[in-house]
């Protein structure tokens, strides 16, 4: 019997962590599912004309009377939906993105694409009064043309985290002095609109912009699974990834484009809901157990999140509705800090 090299035994180790972790996160995302089902019924059920549970059942079935149907299927049903999928595409797209350069840090929210989303969209609503599905084109487009700078601009003979988050930081910079310029040069109507959108909003949800991310979802989460695969063995380093048959430099390009076009979409309808994206994956990966790309349990904490920040958004404060992104903001925000300080302590910081 000959004995393995430490290329086989790497193998052999990666194979058998994926079985077990295969395992773990179904089991987590079961439980994932299960908590937002039960969440988002809550959420149908409460509000200034409060609606009993069996009345809820019988709007979703179609046997309630209209005021109850209008109250949930127009108002309620469209806000939940709208806020689960918003959480699923900017949890997945962060998991994508962290995972590509292995960097906690590497989150949309961090290193420019909802700052370019910001910039495009605010611009497109502003100046040109765009909603809907003109309003996702402009801000898919804008995103992607800036991820892609990003992209080239931390490219030296291959990708390296550190850099891909330094050159996203300022390019996320740039997009904020954009956004500022034209918020001073708007009508205080216009500026009043638009600040709403750049906190991150679901107080009023598009019906077009709703069937666009729909639509969306059900094409790049798929995608993102996919692209995602290899995700894992690239963490084994370039050439052993290449060996494995594993094409390193393609696999991270398509990587970083089906994960911003899952945060452009997201933007689109709800603006740029801050840090869901930068919580939802350390978080899943933490259930699941270092290594794990925790793509699939990424989505669902992440819907998850921001459904649970929406509610709060609505009804903590009697009276008064929030944007969801003052809410993540303020439960994001305290673990940047702490991720910042702990990468700091253990000679990470850069």
């Amino acid at each position: 019997m000959t004995a393995s090299s430490p290329q086989q035994t790497a193998v052999a180790a990666v194979l058998r962590d994926r079985r077990h972790g295969r395992r773990r996160a179904l089991r987590v995302s079961l439980v994932l599912s299960v908590l937002l089902i039960a969440v988002g019924a809550v959420s149908l059920t409460l509000g200034a004309a409060g609606v009993a549970p069996a009345d809820v059942l019988a709007a979703l079935v179609g046997r309630a009377d209209r005021l109850t149907s209008f109250v949930i299927l127009e108002l309620r049903l469209p806000r939940l939906v709208a806020g689960a999928l918003v959480g699923a595409c900017l949890g997945m797209s962060g998991a994508l993105i962290q995972s590509m350069a292995r960097n906690p840090l590497a989150s949309p929210d961090i290193i420019g694409i909802t700052a370019a989303a910001s910039a495009t969209g605010s611009i497109a609503l502003v100046w040109f009064g765009l909603t809907g599905l003109a309003l996702s084109g402009v801000v898919l487009t804008g995103t992607l043309a800036a991820a892609a700078l990003i992209y080239l601009l931390a490219w030296r003979r291959g990708v390296s985290g550190y850099r891909f988050v330094l050159i996203g930081i300022g390019i996320a910079a740039f997009c904020g002095g954009i956004v500022s310029y034209v918020l001073t040069r708007a009508d205080i109507t216009d500026v009043q609109q638009a600040l709403v959108w750049l906190t991150g909003s679901l107080n009023s949800v598009d019906p077009a912009a709703l069937a666009v991310l729909a639509v969306g979802t059900v094409v790049l989460l798929p995608s993102a699974l996919a692209v995602g695969r290899p995700l894992g063995t690239l963490s084994l380093g370039d050439d052993l990834a290449a060996g494995l048959g594993v094409r390193p430099e393609r696999t991270r390009l398509l990587v970083v484009a089906v994960a911003v076009a899952l945060a452009a979409i997201a933007v689109a309808l709800a603006g740029p809901v801050s840090f869901v994206a930068f919580l939802a994956a350390p978080i899943a990966r933490g259930l699941l157990g270092r290594g794990s790309l925790a793509l699939v349990p990424s989505a669902l904490l992440g819907a998850l999140i921001l459904v649970v920040s929406d509610i709060a958004a609505q009804f903590a404060i009697p009276g008064v509705s929030l944007p969801v992104g003052v809410v993540t903001g303020i439960v994001g925000a305290p673990y940047l800090l702490w991720l910042l300080a702990r990468t700091n302590r253990i000679g990470r910081g850069g």
